[in-house]
């Protein structure tokens, strides 16, 4: 796999509606604005907004192709650096008929978005490059009162990137907003920190996953990695804010049982549900399906902060991880850019 160079300050980054464009709607432009502030002001990046990426919902929904295309066009722009999706949504598998994988191959960059944008991992993947599931522009970043730790670990993955990174879970959590209007996060202390759901030991693998109601979309497409790719993988899954039951995660687990995926993978990592909810049963229904295929030694940790937790830890996918299941430790076995060398400004 390809790794991408490291950011460095005065980097012009682009940044992308690859499913919904809702961000381009008149009430939630300012979404954009601020977080468009964040990474000039906190990081010193220029950024531009491609095309089609600001042009409204409907235009987004009925224009898959010019989508592809401003994603396309800033992988062959030299003067673009990293590519960021603005939110999720439920169709950029749409996107996969207009998609050059040359073009992603031959041009290596950071590419980092979350959710729906699950499937432009796998494509990046399918490309042989890494990509980095993490937060969205005008999500995450637009947050008024944003964890300050979760800046500094995007300065660390992307602008300072060393071997041994931690995937911090700091003992704290964060759920949605009470009031929507002012978007304010809701943190509060969470004893358990990492769980382990079964297994010990020290256990490494390349980092493959992602939002777990993708995969149905996914799946046997040309994207869909073979069996033989699976292996040696830790498998990282989370779910999104519809909070699927735990019976949609027991029959994606079946389907990963029954092609033989859970027979590859060294471990799997799971991201902290929506609001909690689910918690409990989700891990009931992972430790039954692994039962049922005989894979009560694969080791699993949970309660981790990715995707849809709010609280980031940037996942590269393509990358090691080394998880220390009895002391409860997750870091990145690689850098996960490839490091320019090149003083940059400090937040």
């Amino acid at each position: 796999m390809i790794i991408p160079e490291s950011l460095h300050t005065g980097d012009k980054v682009a940044v992308v509606s690859l499913s919904s464009g809702s961000i381009g709607e008149e009430k939630n432009i300012n979404r954009y604005e601020k977080g468009k502030k964040v990474l000039e002001e906190k990081f010193g990046l220029e950024v531009i907004a491609m095309p089609n990426a600001l042009k409204g919902k409907q235009w987004v929904k009925d224009h898959p192709e010019l989508r592809a295309k401003d994603l396309m066009d800033a992988f062959l722009d030299p003067e673009i650096k990293a590519i960021f999706t603005l939110t999720g949504g439920d169709d950029t598998i749409r996107l996969l008929p207009y998609i050059d994988f040359d073009i992603i191959r031959n041009n290596p960059k950071i590419f980092m978005g979350y959710s729906d944008t699950t499937a432009n991992h796998f494509m990046m993947n399918k490309a042989g490059i890494v990509s980095y599931y993490g937060p969205a522009i005008a999500v995450e970043f637009s947050m008024p009162n944003n964890f300050e730790q979760n800046l500094i670990t995007f300065y660390n993955t992307f602008f300072a990137p060393t071997e041994k990174l931690k995937l911090e879970h700091y003992g704290i959590l964060a759920n949605d907003p009470s009031n929507w209007n002012e978007r304010i996060l809701q943190y509060e202390n969470d004893n358990k920190g990492y769980e382990v759901l079964q297994g010990g030991g020290i256990v490494k693998g390349k980092a493959l996953g992602g939002c777990l109601e993708l995969f149905q979309m996914i799946n046997g497409t040309k994207i869909w990695p073979a069996k033989e790719e699976w292996r040696d993988r830790i498998l990282f899954i989370e779910t999104s804010e519809e909070n699927p039951s735990p019976s949609v995660l027991k029959y994606t687990l079946y389907n990963l049982g029954a092609q033989g995926i859970l027979d590859e993978i060294n471990a799997i990592m799971i991201g902290r549900p929506k609001n909690g909810v689910n918690y409990n049963e989700y891990n009931e229904t992972i430790l039954e399906v692994l039962r049922q295929f005989n894979k009560t030694d694969l080791p699993v940790i949970t309660n981790c902060h990715f995707g849809h937790a709010w609280l980031w830890n940037i996942v590269p996918m393509g990358t090691e991880i080394t998880i220390d299941f009895d002391k409860r430790n997750i870091f990145l076995s690689e850098c996960p850019t490839k490091n320019r060398n090149i003083e940059n400004k400090k937040i």
